[in-house]
């Protein structure tokens, strides 16, 4: 069975409290729900992670190498500023798809640039908790 794991970034963990009119009301523990539905049909086998420590999600990054298939990363804020994250993506050897909840394009300036989509196969973004689920989909097909 493929092993996926879908690693949340900083503040994540407050979904569904903040800012709706960009991130919506769903809670990340919603998202995990809808991931581990979708996980099922696709015969995936899923491991949900969040932190707000940029060194923990390194570590998930890393963890990656031998024990998944695939990484699914929602970054977050960290995804215009952390070129410690897009090393460790660069590091493994294994498919890997960044999301984010909004349209990072269609922000401000400072979010418009994504270093760490330089160390993944491809980018989801604009489609709110769906942008979980494309990537499930894609992840699947490139393992």
């Amino acid at each position: 069975m493929k092993k996926i794991i879908i690693i949340n970034g900083p503040n994540l963990n407050l979904l569904g409290k903040r800012e709706g009119n960009i991130y919506g009301d769903i809670s990340l523990e919603d998202i995990k729900i809808k991931c581990e539905k979708k996980s099922n049909e696709l015969k995936i086998k899923l491991f949900f992670c969040q932190s707000n420590n940029e060194g923990d999600l390194i570590n998930y990054i890393h963890s990656a190498q031998n024990e998944f298939d695939g990484i699914i990363i929602n970054p977050a804020a960290l995804t215009h500023t952390s070129i410690a994250l897009l090393d460790a993506l660069r590091a493994i050897d294994k498919p890997k798809v960044e999301i984010h909840l909004s349209n990072i394009y269609n922000r401000e300036d400072y979010r418009k640039k994504s270093l760490t989509s330089e160390g993944v196969n491809g980018l989801i973004c604009g489609f709110g908790s769906q942008s979980y689920i494309l990537a499930m989909e894609a992840i699947s097909k490139l393992i």
